[in-house]
Protein backbone atom coordinates (compact mmCIF):
# COMPACT_ATOMS: atom_id res chain seq x y z
CA UNK A 1 0.00 0.00 0.00
CA UNK A 2 1.73 2.88 -1.00
CA UNK A 3 1.80 5.97 0.81
CA UNK A 4 2.66 9.49 -0.38
CA UNK A 5 4.36 12.34 1.09
CA UNK A 6 3.79 16.08 0.18
CA UNK A 7 5.35 18.45 0.95
CA UNK A 8 2.11 20.92 0.28
CA UNK A 9 -0.98 19.60 -1.52
CA UNK A 10 -4.64 21.21 -2.04
CA UNK A 11 -7.38 19.01 -0.05
CA UNK A 12 -11.26 21.17 0.32
CA UNK A 13 -10.36 22.93 2.94
CA UNK A 14 -6.92 24.59 0.94
CA UNK A 15 -3.64 24.20 0.56
CA UNK A 16 -1.64 21.97 3.26
CA UNK A 17 1.73 21.33 4.48
CA UNK A 18 3.11 17.63 5.21
CA UNK A 19 -0.02 15.84 4.13
CA UNK A 20 0.33 12.02 3.60
CA UNK A 21 -2.01 10.43 1.54
CA UNK A 22 -2.62 6.33 1.48
CA UNK A 23 -3.37 4.57 -1.34
CA UNK A 24 -5.05 1.03 -1.99
CA UNK A 25 -5.95 -0.30 -5.65
CA UNK A 26 -5.73 3.16 -7.38
CA UNK A 27 -7.78 4.84 -5.01
CA UNK A 28 -6.93 7.36 -2.06
CA UNK A 29 -7.81 5.56 1.18
CA UNK A 30 -6.71 8.09 4.19
CA UNK A 31 -5.33 11.54 4.10
CA UNK A 32 -3.23 12.65 7.03
CA UNK A 33 -2.04 16.21 7.50
CA UNK A 34 0.72 17.91 9.53
CA UNK A 35 2.22 14.52 9.64
CA UNK A 36 5.71 13.20 9.30
CA UNK A 37 7.34 11.51 6.44
CA UNK A 38 7.67 8.26 8.47
CA UNK A 39 9.18 6.09 5.73
CA UNK A 40 6.66 7.43 2.69
CA UNK A 41 7.47 8.59 -0.97
CA UNK A 42 8.01 11.87 -1.15
CA UNK A 43 6.35 14.43 -3.71
CA UNK A 44 8.32 16.70 -3.69
CA UNK A 45 5.88 19.90 -4.73
CA UNK A 46 2.44 21.13 -4.95
CA UNK A 47 -0.23 17.94 -5.30
CA UNK A 48 -3.65 19.09 -6.42
CA UNK A 49 -6.61 16.79 -7.59
CA UNK A 50 -6.62 15.66 -10.84
CA UNK A 51 -8.55 17.95 -13.05
CA UNK A 52 -11.06 16.64 -16.05
CA UNK A 53 -11.14 17.53 -19.93
CA UNK A 54 -14.95 17.12 -19.69
CA UNK A 55 -15.14 17.78 -23.73
CA UNK A 56 -12.79 16.23 -26.29
CA UNK A 57 -12.58 15.48 -30.13
CA UNK A 58 -9.12 13.75 -29.97
CA UNK A 59 -8.88 13.79 -33.85
CA UNK A 60 -9.21 17.26 -34.04
CA UNK A 61 -5.80 17.52 -32.43
CA UNK A 62 -4.45 16.53 -36.02
CA UNK A 63 -5.81 18.90 -37.47
CA UNK A 64 -4.69 21.95 -35.00
CA UNK A 65 -3.39 24.76 -37.17
CA UNK A 66 -5.01 24.16 -41.10
CA UNK A 67 -7.93 26.62 -40.00
CA UNK A 68 -5.68 29.74 -39.92
CA UNK A 69 -5.74 30.79 -43.46
CA UNK A 70 -8.79 33.45 -44.27
CA UNK A 71 -11.10 32.37 -46.92
CA UNK A 72 -12.80 34.70 -49.50
CA UNK A 73 -15.83 35.50 -47.27
CA UNK A 74 -16.00 36.07 -43.31
CA UNK A 75 -14.74 32.93 -41.90
CA UNK A 76 -16.53 31.85 -38.89
CA UNK A 77 -17.66 28.45 -36.88
CA UNK A 78 -19.67 27.22 -40.20
CA UNK A 79 -16.27 27.84 -42.54
CA UNK A 80 -13.84 26.22 -39.80
CA UNK A 81 -16.46 23.32 -39.89
CA UNK A 82 -15.60 22.77 -43.41
CA UNK A 83 -11.88 22.60 -42.78
CA UNK A 84 -13.09 19.87 -40.33
CA UNK A 85 -14.53 17.45 -42.74
CA UNK A 86 -12.50 17.80 -45.11
CA UNK A 87 -9.81 16.78 -42.92
CA UNK A 88 -11.73 14.02 -40.56
CA UNK A 89 -12.53 12.49 -44.61
CA UNK A 90 -9.10 11.45 -45.08
CA UNK A 91 -8.73 9.65 -41.18
CA UNK A 92 -8.48 6.07 -40.84
CA UNK A 93 -8.58 3.69 -38.06
CA UNK A 94 -4.97 3.94 -37.19
CA UNK A 95 -4.51 7.73 -37.58
CA UNK A 96 -7.65 8.18 -35.09
CA UNK A 97 -5.54 5.99 -32.91
CA UNK A 98 -2.44 7.60 -33.16
CA UNK A 99 -3.64 10.97 -33.07
CA UNK A 100 -5.81 10.33 -29.85
CA UNK A 101 -2.62 8.85 -28.17
CA UNK A 102 -1.13 11.95 -29.09
CA UNK A 103 -3.40 14.20 -27.71
CA UNK A 104 -4.16 11.91 -24.09
CA UNK A 105 -0.49 12.20 -23.80
CA UNK A 106 -0.12 16.18 -24.17
CA UNK A 107 -3.22 16.46 -21.40
CA UNK A 108 -1.58 14.45 -19.28
CA UNK A 109 1.46 16.33 -19.73
CA UNK A 110 -0.56 19.31 -19.04
CA UNK A 111 -2.14 19.03 -15.98
CA UNK A 112 -5.51 16.85 -16.89
CA UNK A 113 -6.20 13.23 -15.85
CA UNK A 114 -9.15 12.59 -17.38
CA UNK A 115 -10.96 12.96 -20.59
CA UNK A 116 -14.35 12.90 -21.75
CA UNK A 117 -14.34 11.97 -25.38
CA UNK A 118 -17.70 12.96 -27.11
CA UNK A 119 -17.12 10.66 -29.76
CA UNK A 120 -18.86 11.09 -33.09
CA UNK A 121 -16.84 9.79 -35.42
CA UNK A 122 -17.86 5.81 -35.98
CA UNK A 123 -17.63 5.18 -39.59
CA UNK A 124 -15.40 4.74 -43.03
CA UNK A 125 -14.27 7.09 -44.95
CA UNK A 126 -17.66 6.59 -47.44
CA UNK A 127 -19.77 6.64 -44.49
CA UNK A 128 -20.12 2.16 -44.88
CA UNK A 129 -20.09 1.20 -41.15
CA UNK A 130 -17.30 -1.21 -40.19
CA UNK A 131 -17.57 -4.61 -39.37
CA UNK A 132 -17.20 -3.76 -35.94
CA UNK A 133 -19.71 -1.12 -34.92
CA UNK A 134 -17.52 -0.18 -32.24
CA UNK A 135 -14.07 0.09 -34.24
CA UNK A 136 -13.02 3.84 -33.77
CA UNK A 137 -14.22 3.65 -30.20
CA UNK A 138 -12.08 0.72 -29.70
CA UNK A 139 -9.28 3.03 -31.11
CA UNK A 140 -9.79 5.64 -28.50
CA UNK A 141 -10.18 3.25 -26.01
CA UNK A 142 -6.53 1.73 -27.19
CA UNK A 143 -5.16 5.59 -27.13
CA UNK A 144 -6.65 5.42 -23.63
CA UNK A 145 -4.79 2.47 -22.58
CA UNK A 146 -1.64 3.62 -24.12
CA UNK A 147 -1.34 6.06 -22.31
CA UNK A 148 -3.22 5.87 -18.81
CA UNK A 149 -5.23 8.57 -18.88
CA UNK A 150 -8.49 7.82 -17.11
CA UNK A 151 -11.19 7.59 -20.09
CA UNK A 152 -14.86 8.53 -20.20
CA UNK A 153 -16.27 7.45 -23.10
CA UNK A 154 -19.74 9.39 -24.76
CA UNK A 155 -20.21 7.83 -28.06
CA UNK A 156 -22.56 10.26 -29.97
CA UNK A 157 -25.73 9.93 -31.99
CA UNK A 158 -26.25 11.94 -34.48
CA UNK A 159 -29.20 11.35 -36.84
CA UNK A 160 -30.10 14.49 -38.88
CA UNK A 161 -27.74 17.63 -41.17
CA UNK A 162 -29.84 19.92 -39.46
CA UNK A 163 -33.10 21.36 -37.22
CA UNK A 164 -36.42 19.90 -38.09
CA UNK A 165 -34.72 16.46 -39.33
CA UNK A 166 -32.97 18.45 -42.49
CA UNK A 167 -30.59 15.73 -44.24
CA UNK A 168 -26.77 15.48 -43.26
CA UNK A 169 -24.30 16.28 -46.22
CA UNK A 170 -21.63 14.41 -47.97
CA UNK A 171 -19.26 15.64 -44.66
CA UNK A 172 -21.48 14.21 -42.03
CA UNK A 173 -21.51 10.69 -43.20
CA UNK A 174 -19.28 9.23 -41.25
CA UNK A 175 -21.01 10.41 -37.88
CA UNK A 176 -24.65 8.69 -38.42
CA UNK A 177 -26.71 6.15 -36.55
CA UNK A 178 -30.14 5.55 -35.77
CA UNK A 179 -31.61 4.89 -32.22
CA UNK A 180 -31.33 1.05 -33.02
CA UNK A 181 -27.57 1.12 -34.48
CA UNK A 182 -26.61 3.55 -31.73
CA UNK A 183 -27.74 1.43 -28.42
CA UNK A 184 -25.76 -1.49 -30.33
CA UNK A 185 -22.78 0.86 -30.33
CA UNK A 186 -22.98 2.30 -26.71
CA UNK A 187 -23.16 -1.61 -25.76
CA UNK A 188 -19.69 -2.68 -27.48
CA UNK A 189 -18.37 0.54 -25.76
CA UNK A 190 -19.64 -0.60 -22.47
CA UNK A 191 -17.32 -3.71 -23.12
CA UNK A 192 -14.69 -1.87 -24.24
CA UNK A 193 -14.72 0.63 -21.17
CA UNK A 194 -15.34 -2.47 -19.19
CA UNK A 195 -11.44 -3.39 -20.10
CA UNK A 196 -10.03 -0.33 -18.38
CA UNK A 197 -8.96 0.81 -14.85
CA UNK A 198 -11.16 3.87 -14.37
CA UNK A 199 -13.33 4.34 -16.86
CA UNK A 200 -16.87 4.91 -17.44
CA UNK A 201 -19.56 5.30 -20.43
CA UNK A 202 -22.34 8.32 -20.79
CA UNK A 203 -24.26 9.16 -23.97
CA UNK A 204 -23.98 12.17 -25.76
CA UNK A 205 -27.08 12.93 -28.30
CA UNK A 206 -24.85 15.63 -30.52
CA UNK A 207 -27.13 18.65 -30.49
CA UNK A 208 -30.61 19.17 -30.96
CA UNK A 209 -29.43 19.93 -35.00
CA UNK A 210 -28.53 16.13 -35.47
CA UNK A 211 -31.20 14.80 -32.73
CA UNK A 212 -34.56 15.33 -32.87
CA UNK A 213 -36.91 14.92 -30.19
CA UNK A 214 -38.55 11.74 -30.85
CA UNK A 215 -35.04 10.31 -31.28
CA UNK A 216 -33.51 11.96 -28.13
CA UNK A 217 -36.45 10.41 -25.83
CA UNK A 218 -35.91 6.99 -27.26
CA UNK A 219 -31.51 7.38 -26.39
CA UNK A 220 -32.82 9.14 -22.68
CA UNK A 221 -35.50 5.83 -22.39
CA UNK A 222 -33.20 3.21 -23.00
CA UNK A 223 -29.97 4.51 -21.42
CA UNK A 224 -31.92 6.07 -18.13
CA UNK A 225 -28.28 5.47 -16.02
CA UNK A 226 -25.77 7.22 -18.13
CA UNK A 227 -24.60 10.93 -17.74
CA UNK A 228 -25.54 12.73 -20.95
CA UNK A 229 -23.73 15.06 -23.10
CA UNK A 230 -24.68 17.62 -25.38
CA UNK A 231 -23.81 21.09 -27.44
CA UNK A 232 -26.07 23.45 -26.58
CA UNK A 233 -25.89 27.26 -27.85
CA UNK A 234 -22.63 27.44 -29.24
CA UNK A 235 -23.12 29.26 -32.39
CA UNK A 236 -25.94 32.61 -32.97
CA UNK A 237 -27.03 30.72 -35.74
CA UNK A 238 -28.09 27.67 -34.06
CA UNK A 239 -30.30 29.55 -31.51
CA UNK A 240 -31.59 31.36 -34.39
CA UNK A 241 -32.37 28.17 -36.45
CA UNK A 242 -33.78 26.45 -33.11
CA UNK A 243 -36.28 29.31 -32.58
CA UNK A 244 -36.86 28.91 -36.33
CA UNK A 245 -37.89 25.48 -35.68
CA UNK A 246 -39.61 25.26 -32.49
CA UNK A 247 -40.36 28.66 -31.33
CA UNK A 248 -37.86 28.58 -28.32
CA UNK A 249 -33.99 28.96 -27.78
CA UNK A 250 -32.25 25.72 -27.65
CA UNK A 251 -31.30 25.68 -23.54
CA UNK A 252 -34.99 26.44 -23.29
CA UNK A 253 -35.95 23.69 -25.23
CA UNK A 254 -33.68 21.38 -23.20
CA UNK A 255 -35.13 22.72 -20.03
CA UNK A 256 -38.67 22.47 -20.61
CA UNK A 257 -38.49 18.84 -22.79
CA UNK A 258 -35.82 17.09 -21.53
CA UNK A 259 -36.24 17.75 -17.62
CA UNK A 260 -32.05 18.56 -17.54
CA UNK A 261 -31.24 17.64 -14.01
CA UNK A 262 -27.18 16.87 -12.59
CA UNK A 263 -26.96 13.74 -14.93
CA UNK A 264 -26.52 16.34 -17.68
CA UNK A 265 -23.58 17.99 -19.23
CA UNK A 266 -24.39 21.18 -21.83
CA UNK A 267 -21.23 21.94 -23.78
CA UNK A 268 -20.74 25.64 -24.74
CA UNK A 269 -23.93 26.98 -23.46
CA UNK A 270 -22.80 30.44 -25.10
CA UNK A 271 -25.67 31.98 -25.93
CA UNK A 272 -27.84 32.24 -23.23
CA UNK A 273 -30.91 34.98 -21.93
CA UNK A 274 -30.37 35.70 -18.04
CA UNK A 275 -33.39 33.54 -18.15
CA UNK A 276 -32.02 31.04 -19.40
CA UNK A 277 -28.61 31.07 -17.28
CA UNK A 278 -30.73 30.96 -14.30
CA UNK A 279 -32.87 28.20 -14.66
CA UNK A 280 -29.41 26.04 -16.42
CA UNK A 281 -27.55 26.69 -13.45
CA UNK A 282 -30.70 26.18 -10.81
CA UNK A 283 -31.31 22.61 -12.93
CA UNK A 284 -28.14 21.04 -11.14
CA UNK A 285 -26.71 20.53 -15.15
CA UNK A 286 -23.38 21.26 -15.46
CA UNK A 287 -21.69 23.52 -18.21
CA UNK A 288 -19.16 22.26 -20.21
CA UNK A 289 -17.00 25.35 -21.16
CA UNK A 290 -13.73 25.19 -23.51
CA UNK A 291 -12.28 28.61 -23.54
CA UNK A 292 -9.63 28.55 -25.82
CA UNK A 293 -11.32 26.37 -28.15
CA UNK A 294 -14.63 28.99 -28.10
CA UNK A 295 -12.23 31.41 -28.31
CA UNK A 296 -10.71 30.22 -31.44
CA UNK A 297 -13.85 29.67 -33.09
CA UNK A 298 -15.36 33.00 -32.20
CA UNK A 299 -18.29 31.65 -30.84
CA UNK A 300 -18.74 34.59 -27.91
CA UNK A 301 -18.71 34.24 -24.36
CA UNK A 302 -20.45 32.68 -21.36
CA UNK A 303 -22.34 34.43 -18.99
CA UNK A 304 -19.91 32.96 -16.05
CA UNK A 305 -21.63 35.47 -13.30
CA UNK A 306 -24.82 35.19 -13.70
CA UNK A 307 -24.43 31.06 -13.52
CA UNK A 308 -21.92 31.05 -10.71
CA UNK A 309 -24.28 33.38 -8.62
CA UNK A 310 -27.17 31.30 -8.94
CA UNK A 311 -25.08 28.29 -7.91
CA UNK A 312 -23.54 26.91 -11.58
CA UNK A 313 -21.86 24.22 -11.70
CA UNK A 314 -18.81 24.39 -14.92
CA UNK A 315 -16.22 22.12 -15.80
CA UNK A 316 -13.67 22.47 -18.76
CA UNK A 317 -12.46 20.74 -21.59
CA UNK A 318 -10.19 20.73 -24.20
CA UNK A 319 -12.50 20.33 -26.87
CA UNK A 320 -10.93 20.90 -30.43
CA UNK A 321 -7.12 20.31 -29.34
CA UNK A 322 -5.40 23.25 -30.81
CA UNK A 323 -3.77 23.85 -27.21
CA UNK A 324 -3.91 21.25 -24.53
CA UNK A 325 -3.53 23.08 -21.15
CA UNK A 326 -5.41 22.65 -18.25
CA UNK A 327 -4.39 26.21 -16.32
CA UNK A 328 -4.59 27.53 -20.06
CA UNK A 329 -7.96 26.90 -19.99
CA UNK A 330 -8.85 27.95 -16.67
CA UNK A 331 -6.69 31.40 -17.06
CA UNK A 332 -8.67 31.57 -20.57
CA UNK A 333 -12.16 31.44 -19.18
CA UNK A 334 -11.79 34.21 -16.48
CA UNK A 335 -10.07 36.16 -19.30
CA UNK A 336 -13.35 36.43 -21.19
CA UNK A 337 -15.08 36.58 -18.50
CA UNK A 338 -13.06 40.00 -17.77
CA UNK A 339 -13.29 40.99 -21.41
CA UNK A 340 -17.28 40.44 -21.15
CA UNK A 341 -17.59 42.66 -17.63
CA UNK A 342 -14.51 44.82 -18.22
CA UNK A 343 -13.72 44.00 -14.72
CA UNK A 344 -11.20 41.48 -13.23
CA UNK A 345 -11.22 38.80 -11.03
CA UNK A 346 -14.62 37.61 -11.85
CA UNK A 347 -14.60 34.03 -10.63
CA UNK A 348 -13.87 34.50 -7.33
CA UNK A 349 -17.31 36.06 -6.04
CA UNK A 350 -16.68 37.44 -2.45
CA UNK A 351 -13.71 39.40 -1.50
CA UNK A 352 -10.37 37.82 -0.36
CA UNK A 353 -11.25 34.82 -2.37
CA UNK A 354 -8.51 33.75 -4.70
CA UNK A 355 -9.72 33.28 -8.37
CA UNK A 356 -6.98 30.96 -9.03
CA UNK A 357 -8.09 28.70 -6.57
CA UNK A 358 -12.05 28.90 -6.54
CA UNK A 359 -11.68 28.32 -10.97
CA UNK A 360 -9.17 24.81 -9.98
CA UNK A 361 -11.78 23.91 -7.40
CA UNK A 362 -15.02 24.80 -9.37
CA UNK A 363 -13.43 23.18 -12.80
CA UNK A 364 -12.22 20.31 -10.76
CA UNK A 365 -15.89 19.28 -9.03
CA UNK A 366 -18.12 20.39 -11.86
CA UNK A 367 -15.85 17.88 -14.63
CA UNK A 368 -15.83 15.34 -11.97
CA UNK A 369 -19.98 15.59 -11.76
CA UNK A 370 -20.24 15.80 -15.65
CA UNK A 371 -18.00 12.83 -15.86
CA UNK A 372 -19.47 10.86 -12.70
CA UNK A 373 -16.49 10.07 -10.56
CA UNK A 374 -16.40 11.48 -7.65
CA UNK A 375 -16.05 15.06 -6.00
CA UNK A 376 -12.89 15.95 -7.93
CA UNK A 377 -10.88 16.54 -4.12
CA UNK A 378 -8.22 14.81 -2.83
CA UNK A 379 -10.12 12.71 -0.06
CA UNK A 380 -10.58 9.00 0.79
CA UNK A 381 -12.42 6.70 -1.55
CA UNK A 382 -11.50 9.66 -4.41
CA UNK A 383 -8.98 8.00 -7.24
CA UNK A 384 -5.51 8.96 -6.94
CA UNK A 385 -5.49 11.09 -9.77
CA UNK A 386 -3.15 13.89 -8.97
CA UNK A 387 -1.12 16.96 -10.64
CA UNK A 388 2.55 17.60 -9.08
CA UNK A 389 3.71 21.03 -9.79
CA UNK A 390 7.60 22.08 -9.26
CA UNK A 391 8.11 23.85 -5.87
CA UNK A 392 10.98 25.11 -6.69
CA UNK A 393 9.36 26.47 -10.16
CA UNK A 394 10.92 30.27 -10.15
CA UNK A 395 7.39 31.94 -10.12
CA UNK A 396 5.81 29.25 -7.28
CA UNK A 397 8.97 28.84 -4.53
CA UNK A 398 8.43 32.08 -2.87
CA UNK A 399 4.63 31.69 -2.20
CA UNK A 400 2.32 29.81 -0.32
CA UNK A 401 -1.33 28.73 0.36
CA UNK A 402 -3.94 30.06 -2.09
CA UNK A 403 -1.17 32.51 -3.59
CA UNK A 404 0.46 28.92 -5.67
CA UNK A 405 -3.01 28.36 -7.01
CA UNK A 406 -2.90 32.18 -8.55
CA UNK A 407 0.79 31.93 -9.51
CA UNK A 408 0.25 28.79 -11.48
CA UNK A 409 -2.92 29.47 -13.46
CA UNK A 410 -1.91 33.10 -14.20
CA UNK A 411 1.79 33.01 -14.62
CA UNK A 412 4.02 29.63 -14.53
CA UNK A 413 0.99 27.52 -16.10
CA UNK A 414 1.49 24.15 -17.56
CA UNK A 415 5.52 24.44 -17.43
CA UNK A 416 5.65 24.24 -13.61
CA UNK A 417 3.97 20.41 -14.01
CA UNK A 418 6.63 18.43 -12.33
CA UNK A 419 4.41 14.61 -12.51
CA UNK A 420 1.10 13.46 -12.93
CA UNK A 421 -0.30 10.31 -11.54
CA UNK A 422 -3.78 8.60 -12.68
CA UNK A 423 -5.07 5.45 -10.88
CA UNK A 424 -1.85 5.37 -8.56
CA UNK A 425 0.50 5.28 -11.52
CA UNK A 426 3.03 7.96 -11.90
CA UNK A 427 3.03 8.93 -15.57
CA UNK A 428 4.32 12.16 -16.36
CA UNK A 429 7.97 12.09 -14.58
CA UNK A 430 9.81 15.59 -14.79
CA UNK A 431 7.22 17.22 -17.35
CA UNK A 432 7.70 14.11 -19.53
CA UNK A 433 5.29 11.05 -20.38
CA UNK A 434 6.82 8.09 -19.66
CA UNK A 435 5.84 6.65 -23.46
CA UNK A 436 6.21 9.82 -25.23
CA UNK A 437 8.84 8.50 -27.84
CA UNK A 438 6.47 5.85 -29.35
CA UNK A 439 3.39 7.65 -29.14
CA UNK A 440 5.28 11.11 -30.45
CA UNK A 441 6.71 8.40 -33.56
CA UNK A 442 3.44 7.29 -34.49
CA UNK A 443 2.05 10.91 -34.33
CA UNK A 444 4.53 12.06 -36.33
CA UNK A 445 4.23 9.49 -38.54
CA UNK A 446 0.43 10.03 -39.02
CA UNK A 447 0.69 13.52 -39.76
CA UNK A 448 3.52 12.71 -42.51
CA UNK A 449 1.11 10.66 -44.74
CA UNK A 450 -2.16 13.05 -44.20
CA UNK A 451 0.09 15.86 -45.42
CA UNK A 452 0.88 14.07 -48.51
CA UNK A 453 -2.64 13.58 -49.94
Amino acid sequence: MPVYHCDRALLPAGMAADVLLHVEEGRIIDIAHGAPPAGAERLAGIVLPGLASLHSHAFQRGMAGLAETRGPTDDTFWTWRQVMYRFLGALTPEDVEAIAAFAYLEMLERGFTRVGEFHYLHHDRDGTPYADIAELAWRIALAAEATGIGLTLLPSLYVHGGFGGAPAHEGQRRFLNGPDRFARLVLAAEKLVRGLPGANLGIAPHSLRAVGPEELRAVLATHPDLPVHIHAAEQLREVEDCLAWSGMRPVEWLLVHAGLDARWCLIHATHLTARESEALARSGATAGLCPITEASLGDGIFDGPRFLDCGGAFGIGSDSNIEITAPGELRQFEYNQRLGTRSRNVTARRAGESTGRMLYARAAAGGARALRIGEGQLAPGAAADFVVLDREAVDLAHLDGDALMDAYIFVAGAAAIREVHVGGRRLVEAGRHVRRGPIEAAYRRTLRRLSGL
